[in-house]
């Protein structure tokens, strides 16, 4: 898969990603790239959040690469499960940021709808990069949502939610996680080939 053939699709959390989220940021730097919208950002609906996430999939032209953050990876592994294999086909890969955990005893009430994860590996090459002090989930947690999905798994020092809270409001060393995924990507088109 060449540069010019990936088309970014952003797959934000609870409440959106602000103008001074990295998601944002990362929308405005990369070519190609748009955001999957909700119809209600604070009281999410898990099936709502699948179908407008499939849909934006369908729309979109090209190769996709998926950038997830918190809730948005929830939501993305939950579409993928139940998604038909002609739409899956389209997507290159997975960058998984932050998983929110939705099953932990202190999840947010508007979240708690997405329970239970789903646990079925990705179908397509994936990187999940989590935080060891992550209000959201556990370092434990990340990696075990890293080994279900077939996740390759990147455990940052320090790092929260990796949001704009704890700092990340471009998160320019975040391309680098980018680029691995893609040279992935590539390295698996080529496999096929």
């Amino acid at each position: 898969m060449t540069q010019t053939a990936i088309h970014y699709l952003i797959v934000p959390g609870w409440q959106n990603s602000p103008a001074d989220h990295w998601q944002s940021h990362w929308q405005q730097c990369l070519p190609n790239a748009r955001r999957v919208e909700q119809d209600d950002w604070f009281m999410p609906q898990p099936q709502a959040w699948v179908q407008r996430l499939d849909e934006a999939v369908r729309a979109a032209p090209g190769t996709l690469v998926l950038i997830a953050h918190s809730l948005g990876c929830v939501t993305l592994a939950r579409w993928a499960a139940q998604a038909d294999a002609q739409t899956l086909a389209r997507i290159g890969g997975a960058l998984l940021v932050a998983p929110a955990d939705v099953e932990r005893s202190n999840c947010p009430p508007p979240l708690r709808g997405f329970a239970p994860i789903a646990s079925e590996a990705l179908p397509f090459p994936s990187l999940l990069v989590g935080s060891d002090n992550d209000p959201a989930a556990s370092a434990q947690r990340a990696l075990q949502l890293a080994r279900d999905w077939g996740s390759e798994a990147v455990l940052l020092t320090g790092a929260g939610h990796i949001n704009r809270q704890s700092g990340f409001d471009r998160w320019e060393q975040g391309f680098a996680y980018l680029y691995r995924l893609q040279r992935r990507i590539e390295q698996a088109g080529r496999l096929r080939a």
